[in-house]
C-alpha cells in the first residue's frame, strides 16, 4: 500500500513543478513583451493556459519577475551563478586558454540573449519597488563576486589582467553585462556572432592579455 501512495505523491510533485515552470515561463514572456507595469497576472494566466488562481498561488508579480529572471538567465530558479552550474563548470575546467575564453564568451552571450527583454522589466520595476530594488542590488553584488572569481580563473588559464583584481572585475562586469547585448544586438542590429566576436576582443583588449602576449609592466 505504501508504493502507490509514494507514486501518487511523486506524480503530484512532478505535475506541480511543470505547472510552476509553465507559469514562470509565461511570466517571462509577458514581462519581456509588455514590461513590468503593463504585465498583469491575468495575462500571465492566459498565456500559461492556467487559471488566475493558479498564477496567484505562484505570485505576486514581483516574485514572478524574480523567478522568471533566474529561470531565463540560468536555466532554473535559484541564486546559483552560471559559473556554478554544470555548463559553467565545464567551461572553467577547459585547459586550453583560447577554448576557455571562447566558452566564457559563448556562455555569457547566450545568457544575455535570453534575458535581454527581461532585464529592462527588472530595472524598471526596481525604480518603483523597494523590494525589487533590493533584489537587483543583491544580484549585482553577486555578479561582482562572480566576476572577481572569473578574473582569478582567467589568471589560472594564463591570462594577464591589466589592472588589480577588483578593477579588472568591474571592467569585466561592464563588458559582460546584458546592457552591451541590448545596445549592439537589439539597438544596433548586430548579429549574435558579431556581438560575441566584439565581446571576446574587448575582454582581451581591456581586461586581460592572452598567454604569450607582450604586456607592458
Amino acid at each position: 500500500m505504501v508504493v502507490p501512495r509514494a507514486y501518487t505523491s511523486d506524480l503530484r510533485a512532478e505535475q506541480a513543478a511543470r505547472t510552476r515552470e509553465r507559469v514562470v515561463r509565461a511570466a517571462a514572456e509577458e514581462l519581456a513583451d509588455r514590461g513590468y507595469e503593463r504585465t498583469t497576472l491575468a495575462r500571465i494566466a492566459e498565456r500559461a493556459g492556467v487559471s488566475l488562481e493558479t498564477v496567484k498561488a505562484h505570485g505576486p508579480k514581483r516574485a514572478l519577475l524574480l523567478a522568471a529572471f533566474e529561470l531565463t538567465f540560468a536555466g532554473s530558479e535559484g541564486k546559483e551563478s552560471l559559473a556554478a552550474r554544470p555548463e559553467g563548470r565545464a567551461v572553467a575546467a577547459t585547459s586550453d586558454p583560447e577554448a576557455f575564453l571562447d566558452g566564457l564568451v559563448d556562455l555569457v552571450a547566450a545568457a544575455n540573449a535570453r534575458v535581454s527583454g527581461l532585464w529592462s522589466a527588472f530595472t524598471s520595476a526596481a525604480r518603483g519597488d523597494e523590494a525589487v530594488a533590493a533584489e537587483l542590488d543583491a544580484l549585482l553584488e553577486r555578479r561582482r563576486a562572480d566576476l572577481r572569481a572569473s578574473v582569478d580563473v582567467l589568471e589560472a588559464h594564463g591570462f594577464h589582467p591589466y589592472a588589480p583584481r577588483d578593477e579588472a572585475a568591474e571592467s569585466l562586469s561592464y563588458l559582460l553585462g546584458v546592457e552591451g547585448y541590448t545596445h549592439f544586438v537589439v539597438g544596433a542590429g548586430w548579429s549574435a556572432a558579431r556581438y560575441r566576436a566584439w565581446l571576446r576582443d574587448a575582454v582581451v583588449r581591456l581586461v586581460a592579455a592572452p598567454p604569450g602576449a607582450d604586456v607592458a609592466t
